[in-house]
């Protein structure tokens, strides 16, 4: 009996971790993009807040998980249109901006909130999952993995499609001189403006679908402020994994372990206060700033505007 109650709690740790880690993968792959540009996007907390907000509503009145993370994607993208405008075409303080957009969809999905529901704060059914067959009967990992809803396996193949396009191909390459050497980009002919507005809309779009499975799948419900940091994380873990997508999802799924811990231990029988629960992910952040803080990558020209024939 024992042995089946011990399967279950890390059942439910390791789904919980893939739950809640999805989120700061997608976050953070779209941050790897951006970066590699050379455009820090520190307005990914409010990014995936509109995502997640208007991901909920599509869902809510859709019936779709899928229409939810088309709007949240395109919620994602209006927000970081302030970036590509105030940041890559105008040259502005891209940590000022992105500190006001973070701002801005706090308080705007809030209001909205508050207007549309009050008080209350519907729920949603449970979403469709996908089961693969025979691998869903492996003992613990099995239920866990190999039950989640298609977008986690979509993400996982995103990874690998994005290691594949930032080695092997002419996007890639363009973007890594967009943040390493962006005069060498516009001498080759390539528009380094170009370059990182799509970058920066590609980080958007991902926020925005990072935020809208976040409130459908992972808590059901939208919330204010229910990102709780999650976007900061994403940006850490982009610069831990030094570019390299395939670490941003180790990273992500160690991170989302971390925010799921509550689940398994309340599972497990013990009480421990909810505030040092939710210590964990911090506590985590720091640690691995302190050992892999020196270990991680910033491209040269990260957030430093791009002005043709200046020196």
């Amino acid at each position: 009996m024992s042995s089946i109650f011990h399967q279950t709690v890390l059942t439910a740790l390791i789904s919980g971790g893939i739950v809640a880690g999805v989120p700061l993968m997608l976050t953070a792959i779209g941050e790897t993009i951006s970066e590699r540009a050379g455009v820090l996007n520190l307005g990914l907390e409010g990014m995936m807040l509109v995502g997640a907000y208007v991901g909920f509503i599509g869902a809510y009145y859709g019936h779709s998980s899928w229409l939810g993370f088309a709007l949240g994607a395109i919620g994602g993208m209006l927000a970081c249109s302030f970036m590509i405008v105030l940041c890559v075409w105008l040259g502005l303080d891209q940590i000022v901006v992105g500190i006001a957009i973070t701002l801005a969809g706090e308080g705007i999905t809030s209001v909205l909130q508050q207007a549309q529901f009050g008080t209350s704060y519907p729920r949603l059914g449970a979403m469709g999952e996908v089961h693969i067959p025979l691998l869903h009967r492996i003992p613990v990992v099995g239920p866990a993995v190999f039950e989640q809803h298609l977008l986690v396996y979509l993400g996982v193949v995103l990874v690998f499609v994005l290691v594949w396009v930032f080695r092997h191909t002419n996007v890639g390459l363009n973007l890594r001189a967009a943040g390493e050497k962006p005069e060498a980009l516009d001498a080759a002919g390539v528009s380094v403006t170009g370059t990182r507005s799509y970058a920066v809309l590609c980080t958007g779009a991902l926020a925005g679908i990072g935020g809208a499975y976040l409130s459908i799948i992972g808590a059901g419900v939208f919330t204010p402020f229910m990102t709780q940091g999650q976007g900061y994380m994403a940006i850490v873990i982009c610069m831990l994994a030094r570019g390299r997508p395939a670490w941003v999802l180790v990273a992500s799924f160690l991170f989302g372990i971390c925010l799921s811990i509550t689940t398994a231990l309340q599972l497990a029988g013990i009480n421990i206060s909810t505030d040092l629960v939710n210590m964990l992910p911090f506590i985590a952040i720091m640690v691995a700033l302190v050992l892999f803080g020196r270990r991680s990558y910033l491209p040269p020209a990260l957030a430093i505007p791009y002005v043709r024939g200046a020196r």
